[in-house]
């Protein structure tokens, strides 16, 4: 065999090994993705029924409910034009509350209810996720003030 033919040879095994790699890292990174869905791309089936993904929206006044000697919680997530209810069973951040933003990272299950497996609340009184804020303002409801929003809804 040429030189000239070995060289192409380890060039040719060389890309293909980096072609490989490229795959596996590419597959992995499509595992790990979760994608941000708000409350009415949710309920017009935009959101993958299969697949983990964030919803956002605001926590609607008077719907959280806690079971007695259970750490599940359930509440509404609402963009102000549609709503969805959500169940999670686990420790709420402290600062977790009605009408306040809340992004809640989990599947779909049945019934139409997102079944959480994470919840994150706003950081401080100041924040707005800017997911949340961008689903609102999509709606045309950023300015509206919301039950138990102090703030009339706007982030500060």
């Amino acid at each position: 065999m040429k030189a000239r033919h070995k060289r192409l040879g380890i060039v040719v095994v060389g890309l293909a090994a980096l072609a490989a790699v490229a795959a596996l890292v590419l597959n992995a990174f499509e595992g790990n993705l979760s994608y941000f869905f708000s409350p009415t791309d949710v309920a017009d089936g935009k959101a993958p029924s299969n697949h983990i993904f964030r919803l956002g929206g605001l926590v609607e006044k008077g719907s959280v409910t806690r079971r007695e000697g259970d750490l599940t919680v359930n509440f509404v997530v609402t963009d102000m034009a549609k709503s969805i209810q959500v169940a999670y069973s686990g420790i709420l951040p402290d600062l977790f509350a009605e009408g306040q933003g809340v992004i809640a990272q989990g599947k779909m299950g049945p019934d139409n209810v997102f079944i959480a497996e994470e919840v994150l609340a706003k950081h401080d009184e100041n924040y707005m996720p800017p997911e949340v804020a961008e689903s609102l303002k999509k709606t045309g409801k950023m300015g509206e003030p919301h039950p138990g929003n102090q703030n009339g809804g706007k982030p500060l």
